[in-house]
């Protein structure tokens, strides 16, 4: 039913928040037509947290690194200031500047991660297994087998 997730980031400048994640990221994508691009993203997750006492319900888009001084360093060595690094418990979190568009979050998780895992594409059974034909139980079926005698057609036929 649910194939993906599509975001969207608001920006003040579409064009250089695109350029951002085509030319510094170097994520792949697709143009939808007129420089309008569609990124394909990392492998993603979603946690749902409570909110806050007062806080209203929000959304929020975090990219993931699995080292973030890393990234950091290199977002840095390019010209995108960072947040300093904060130990937020459950990993370590900082923010930049998208050009064009606002405050970004990323982090390192502590925690162990979903991202990457596969969808179960196991689909519910229309019509109930056949179950074996009380004729021929599976013990009596490998019996006749290892006797050497025939087995008869019906009792193959069940057996699956």
């Amino acid at each position: 039913m649910i194939t993906g997730i599509h975001a969207l980031i608001y920006a003040r400048d579409a064009e250089k928040a695109r350029a951002f994640f085509r030319d510094v990221l170097g994520w792949p994508h697709v143009d939808a037509g007129h420089g309008w691009l569609i990124f394909a993203l990392p492998p993603a997750e979603v946690g749902v947290h409570p909110t806050m006492e007062g806080d209203p319900e929000s959304h929020q888009l975090y990219l993931m690194t699995d080292d973030v001084k890393k990234a950091v360093a290199k977002l840095e060595k390019l010209g995108h200031q960072c947040a300093p690094i904060r130990d937020a418990g459950f990993g370590l979190t900082t923010s930049f500047e998208l050009p064009g568009g606002g405050a970004m979050g990323m982090y390192q998780p502590r925690h162990p991660i979903a991202a990457g895992m596969k969808q179960s594409t196991k689909k519910a059974s229309k019509s109930p297994k056949r179950k074996r034909p009380a004729s021929t139980p599976k013990a009596k079926t490998s019996a006749r087998k290892a006797s050497g005698k025939p087995v008869a057609k019906s009792a193959r036929k069940g057996r699956r």
